[in-house]
């Protein structure tokens, strides 16, 4: 690899100082570097973030690569500046076995675009009635030290407190997808006024909420570490609010999405804007966004979920649930927290790649922006506002709800190990 000198960037959002990458390795960092034979990105006035990492992305693959593969997906968290992702378990066959997550592990490593860490389901096929293999996943090759049923709760309370107690052997960790089933059957988006006028049924903050509430508890009780996934009600900020005043090891993901959109978009019954928890209301994004700013939900984790598109143009009640959103998700966060003032660089920096790599348990990734650390590294233009355009995404998919909206800041230069994957906008 040959060395590559960013001039002038600001790392964090600090001081602008030149960055010195020499192979895999960030070599130097200070002023007035000298460029010797190294290719010199002048980047006065941008941002120099450390690799983000995703804690929640859907690759799909295996089983469902008419939405996005491994390749195509690692291609948009390059595009996002994301060096690392986490690839949740509900594919086809489900990664609920060793196997399974060795398959996705290789492919992340064949697509050379991202790290791809595997997520092992808690349960077999997700059916929530029998813990998975999780011991032999986590020494398997993929060395997995997450575990989710995303997609589907681990409602059984017996179930949930095992794969607590299991996991704690080896420093795992459980992502719950908090939604109580019976409260949610039928539902449709967020239960309130917008769902009672237009004759939806709908999702009650408590489905979130209790199960939380009951899960937390659990892990006090275990000793156990659990992490809670696309938090989206302000009652859920109180709640995990407390159990962190208790001392419980519990930790909380919020999506850019949740941040930003309310569900007043759904009166349009565009299916794009129909999402697992759904768009909540006004307050509950204000309630969010304090939450992270403050250090209440530790992280900002996508929910990348690809769909094609003939499971979007339909009808509101036949339509997937989900939305793309590895491409735009540090917009979205620079909009909603940075220009707001709730955080500057450095919080983007520790709740989108120290914090989500120190929870999944990713050593090399989530480090800091210093000599003799893995040249893992994400260059923001900031000034920079565009339109969305799906039609340019790198995702195979294209439902994304930011569609025709202005946001602000661009990845323009994305380096895995000193490896550029993303150069001046495009992939390399």
């Amino acid at each position: 690899m040959s060395k590559i000198l960013i001039r002038g960037a600001k790392v964090l959002g600090g001081e602008a100082q030149d960055v010195l990458i020499d192979g895999e390795t960030i070599a130097a960092v200070g002023a007035d570097l000298d460029a010797g034979d190294a290719t010199v990105i002048e980047a006065a006035g941008r941002i120099l973030l450390p690799g983000l990492v995703d804690l929640h992305t859907h690759l799909r693959e295996p089983g469902r690569e008419d939405s996005e593969t491994v390749l195509t997906g690692t291609r948009a968290a390059a595009s996002g500046g994301y060096t690392a992702v986490f690839a949740m378990a509900n594919t086809f066959p489900v990664a609920d076995t060793a196997g399974v997550v060795e398959q996705v592990w290789r492919l992340g490593k064949e697509s050379g675009y991202c790290d791809v860490q595997p997520i092992g389901a808690v349960t077999v096929g997700l059916e929530g009635k029998k813990l998975a293999e999780l011991g032999a996943m986590h020494e398997s090759a993929a060395r997995v030290t997450v575990f989710s049923d995303d997609g589907k709760c681990v409602d059984d309370a017996v179930i949930m407190r095992r794969a607590l107690e299991y996991v704690k052997a080896f420093g795992g960790v459980v992502a719950q997808h908090a939604q109580e089933p019976r409260l949610t059957e039928g539902a449709q988006m967020n239960e309130g006024v917008v769902s009672a006028e237009l004759g939806l049924g709908g999702w009650p903050a408590v489905a979130e909420e209790s199960v939380i509430a009951r899960d937390v508890l659990l892990a006090e009780h275990v000793g156990s570490r659990v992490h809670i996934c696309h938090l989206s009600t302000a009652g859920s900020v109180e709640i995990v609010r407390w159990a962190k005043s208790r001392g419980i090891d519990v930790t909380a993901e919020v999506t850019p999405h949740h941040l930003l959109l309310t569900d007043e978009l759904v009166r349009s019954y565009n299916p794009v804007y129909k999402v697992n928890p759904p768009l909540r209301t006004e307050a509950d994004v204000m309630a969010l966004r304090e939450a992270l700013a403050d250090g209440t939900i530790d992280i900002v984790a996508t929910d990348h979920a690809p769909h094609p598109h003939e499971d979007k143009d339909c009808e509101w009640a036949a339509a997937a649930m989900g939305m793309v959103g590895l491409e735009t998700a540090l917009a979205v966060v620079q909009q909603t927290m940075v220009e707001t003032g709730l955080l500057d660089w450095a919080g983007v920096a520790e709740r989108m790649s120290f914090a989500p790599a120190r929870i999944g348990g990713l050593p090399h990734h989530g480090r800091p922006v210093s000599a003799g650390e893995p040249a893992n590294l994400t260059l923001v233009d900031t000034s920079y506002r565009g339109v969305v355009d799906p039609a340019h995404f790198a995702s195979r998919s294209r439902n994304t709800p930011y569609e025709g909206r202005e946001l602000p800041g661009r990845v323009t230069h994305t380096f895995l190990r000193g490896r550029a994957t993303v150069v001046d906008g495009t992939l390399a």
